[in-house]
């Protein structure tokens, strides 16, 4: 009934959805092939280093 009220927190049920969360990530690494793995690094660092545009410059076009 403290759950409820909000007198007490409810921490059993946020570290239970975060330990299922992380679980996640870990068996979709283990599923996919190093090739894949790979793919998908390579992916990112292009997005995350591609050539961005300046939020001034943005304004000026």
């Amino acid at each position: 009934m403290r759950i409820a009220t909000g007198e007490e927190a409810d921490d059993v049920q946020e570290n239970t959805r975060v330990s299922v969360a992380s679980q996640g990530g870990k068996a979709r690494a283990e599923k996919l092939s190093a090739k894949r793995k790979a793919e998908i690094a390579t992916s990112a660092a292009r997005a995350r280093w591609q050539t961005r545009v300046a939020p001034s410059e943005k304004e000026d076009s």
